[in-house]
């Protein structure tokens, strides 16, 4: 052992990170198709697209839905469902 503890980056989906985290978009995906391809086009017409920075800046107090994130330079609100589509590299 060289005493370095290596870290491997943790995938997440968007919608279960806590404010203040953040990563990179990797992908988008889910098990329901045709709502899922719907949501996922709706989410790319927002700018939510691979490769992007995204973090979480606020959960609703009541059932923590809506969330705010940021990404590039906008600030968007998500229902969790939505934001459950949105695979991310954990920063």
């Amino acid at each position: 052992m060289d005493g370095f503890s290596a870290t491997a980056p943790v995938p997440a989906t968007l919608g279960t990170l806590s404010p203040g985290a953040g990563g990179t978009v990797t992908a988008f995906e889910s098990s329901d198709v045709k709502t899922s391809e719907d949501m996922i086009d709706r989410l790319r017409e927002m700018g939510f697209a691979e490769g992007l920075s995204v973090e979480v800046l606020h959960h609703s107090p009541f059932g923590r839905d809506p969330i705010v994130v940021r990404t590039g330079g906008m600030t968007i609100a998500l229902r969790r469902r939505e934001a459950n589509l949105v695979r991310v590299l954990l920063a």
